[in-house]
């Protein structure tokens, strides 16, 4: 076994395995969930360089990445183009509804996808997925839905610690 394995359960092992896409938020997941603006109106976000190393592996191993977001936002499109994300969707309130599409427009099933999720509007994907992941300092109230809670919270490395488990658990 990986020795990156050993700290998950068989269930999650199991689970991780089966991915073939990973989807996440943004705010509160690639985000610490803070949104500074200046006095211009100008937004800022802060971004863990962590997360955006394993693109690369992940995309030479065919994993398919996606992000859902409910906010609109430049900061974000910028940063989703930079790492190469296979599809972003900003300012979505209907999250599950796009979920599905991208399911559908691209072949996936839900046992074959990650979401990483952090709060209400993110639950209804987190219930239909097959990796529910949420950062360790989502609210209490979506942790119950999640398969994995990560170590990292919020904009400290979460996609990174899936991607890696994915990696792994497939034998990547």
């Amino acid at each position: 076994m990986h020795v990156l394995l050993q700290a998950y359960s068989k269930d999650v092992i199991a689970r991780a395995s089966k991915i073939k896409a990973i989807i996440t938020d943004v705010d509160g997941v690639l985000t610490a969930g803070s949104i500074i603006y200046d006095n211009s109106g100008n937004e800022y976000k802060i971004f863990n360089v962590k997360d955006g190393q394993i693109m690369k592996l992940l995309q030479w191993a065919g994993i398919f990445t996606g992000a859902i977001t409910g906010r609109n936002s430049q900061v974000v499109r910028n940063r989703m183009l930079e790492l190469g994300f296979d599809v972003h969707y900003h300012g979505i309130k209907d999250k599950i509804s796009q979920y599905r599409s991208i399911l559908q427009e691209h072949g996936l099933k839900d046992e074959e996808v990650a979401f990483l999720g952090d709060d209400i509007i993110d639950i209804p994907i987190l219930q239909h997925c097959g990796l529910a992941v949420c950062p360790a300092d989502a609210l209490p109230y979506v942790r119950q839905h999640a398969h994995l809670v990560t170590n990292a919270p919020g904009g400290g490395g979460v996609f990174r610690e899936v991607g890696d488990l994915v990696m792994a658990a497939r034998g990547i």
